[in-house]
């Protein structure tokens, strides 16, 4: 089977939206939001769902910039205090492996190859499956529900 690593956004990225006020977030299509309920809220940087009462900012962002029909952004959180993702490879984060799965497969060109929904129990098994094809360059997951980007899943480079 083909190893996979999962990549996580990094949290410089976001780190100016912490510092903003509700008026310049509104400007840039973000707002701050606080979890009233354990599940719902995951955050793309630490890539675990936020606490209750947990300080969050909700914004838009482009998670596939390429130059094919299939560029796409879409809203996800971030954890204000949310640290760094560091997975082992073949790893997934636990919220993950509990949840439906949406699983998008990429070519080079940023081309869409297979799309399908995975059960969170069979997901590893299917993300080396994919990686094994050789058209395949990157997966994407999306969480089933909502449809938003969670995470890139590239070949892992160990062995």
């Amino acid at each position: 089977m083909m190893n996979f690593q999962v990549q996580a956004l990094a949290r410089a990225l976001f780190q100016p939206f912490f510092a903003m006020d509700n008026a310049q977030l509104a400007s840039h299509g973000a707002r701050r939001v606080i979890p009233d309920k354990p599940l719902g809220y995951p955050c793309r940087v630490s890539l675990c769902d936020a606490a209750v009462g947990e300080s969050l900012i909700l914004l838009p962002f482009k998670h596939h910039q390429v130059d094919s029909p299939y560029q796409a952004s879409g809203p996800i959180f971030v954890r204000e205090k949310g640290e760094a993702a560091a997975l082992a490879m073949n790893q997934l984060p636990e919220e993950m492996e509990a949840r439906q799965m949406s699983v998008r497969a990429y070519d080079a060109e940023g081309m869409i190859k297979i799309a399908e929904v995975v059960e969170g129990a069979r997901l590893a098994l299917r993300l080396q499956q994919l990686l094994q094809v050789q058209s395949i360059a990157y997966l994407h997951l999306h969480y089933a529900g909502y449809g938003c980007y969670a995470c890139k899943v590239v070949r892992s480079q160990e062995s």
